[in-house]
């Protein structure tokens, strides 16, 4: 009997090509979504070895631009053993799908606690209470992947201690990170020094002089926004950024005066979302009222981009009223802003979101007057 010929001869010989040939393969799966392509992880060694380059990350991402789907929460007192919850931002995200709940990717005697976030990084630290032989980690929680990072000699040193860690990443741009560490420097006790941990070299380097730093500046709240790091000061005045590349400083303008002069806030958030670098300062004088500052990219200047009344929120959940008055003759109420994510890639290009943990829970709030 004679056999019939393959319906499709080609079929085969194709996939064997594209199978071969690691540039074609390369190529197609460059267009695959980060769910399926982390499964494809598993299909044999050769495309668990090319998904997991740092050339094919990089690529990966030009075709598929970052964009924000939820943040992750802590729903544990205290620093040891915390555990995290995934919120998601957008409607169709699948809140089970979160890539962990604690931070267990590594072991660590001491514990492990999550310093900040960077374009899908997380910069963690080891929870030993002296510096001397302290670890740090850069976790990549999409791939379940990890690095180690070991501070300086001189960060490790007791007399020029890390005063504060800042991850710096765009993969836009390069596939690899870097750290910006600020520590105190041996020349002086007003002196501090930059340092800088390039992925890619995989080692620290001291850049600049010391310098001396404002009285009030603070150090362990960094956000890297349009290639820099920036730092804001406790009274929010003349503040300062560090061009990563450039590896110089600039000034950022002074934060608008409250109506009371400038002042320590109650509460401050100091965020990017969307490509922007966002402040919200709360004070005493009605605390359910609250405006968003927006830096513009040539630092002239911080404008308001949102003005904000939560008073439809007090009246939902009444548990937010403490029932007292604080010493502006106004009442309190308990909010914290978790995150604020804008919607640039909607039809309503200035639409946001807030998430605030209330009393018991934590809310998305979409209704509240968000005035542009």
């Amino acid at each position: 009997m004679l056999s019939q010929p393959p319906k499709y001869p080609n079929a085969f010989s194709a996939a064997e090509i594209i199978a071969t040939n690691e540039d074609l393969l390369a190529e197609i799966l460059t267009r695959v979504p980060v769910r399926p392509l982390l499964r494809f992880k598993c299909v044999c060694k050769l495309w668990r070895s090319l998904i997991s380059t740092t050339q094919f990350s990089h690529s990966h991402t030009l075709h598929h631009p970052a964009s924000f789907s939820g943040i992750f929460v802590r729903t544990t007192p205290g620093l040891a053993d915390p555990h995290f919850q995934f919120v998601p931002f957008l409607c169709n995200e699948n809140p089970s799908g979160s890539p962990f709940d604690s931070l267990n990717f590594v072991h660590d005697p001491a514990g492990i606690k999550i310093l900040q976030s960077c374009n899908g990084l997380l910069l963690c630290s080891s929870l030993r209470k002296i510096y001397k032989n302290r670890n740090f980690y850069v976790y990549n929680p999409s791939t379940n992947q990890f690095s180690v990072v070991t501070p300086s000699a001189a960060a490790n040193a007791k007399s020029t201690p890390i005063l504060g860690l800042t991850l710096a990443f765009d993969p836009s741009k390069s596939p690899y990170y870097k750290i910006v560490c600020v520590r105190s420097s041996a020349v002086s006790v007003l002196h501090d020094q930059i340092e800088i941990y390039s992925s890619e070299t995989r080692s620290w380097r001291s850049s600049g002089s010391p310098f001396i730093p404002p009285f009030d500046m603070v150090f362990d709240d960094g956000v890297f926004w349009n290639g820099s790091v920036h730092w804001l000061r406790s009274m929010g005045l003349l503040s300062l950024y560090f061009d990563v590349e450039r590896e110089v400083f600039g000034k950022m303008p002074c934060l608008p005066a409250t109506e009371g002069g400038w002042s320590s806030p109650k509460f401050r958030y100091f965020r990017e979302s969307g490509g922007h670098l966002h402040v919200i300062e709360i004070h005493g004088q009605c605390p359910s009222q609250f405006k968003v500052l927006e830096l513009k990219k040539d630092y002239s200047e911080w404008f308001v981009k949102y003005k904000v009344d939560l008073q439809a929120l007090v009246d939902q959940y009444p548990e937010m009223n403490l029932n007292y008055f604080d010493h502006f003759g106004s009442l309190s109420y308990a909010f914290v802003v978790l995150f604020l994510a804008r919607d640039d890639d909607g039809k309503n290009k200035d639409e946001a979101s807030l998430l605030l943990h209330i009393p018991g829970t934590m809310v998305k709030d979409t209704n509240s007057e968000m005035e542009v």
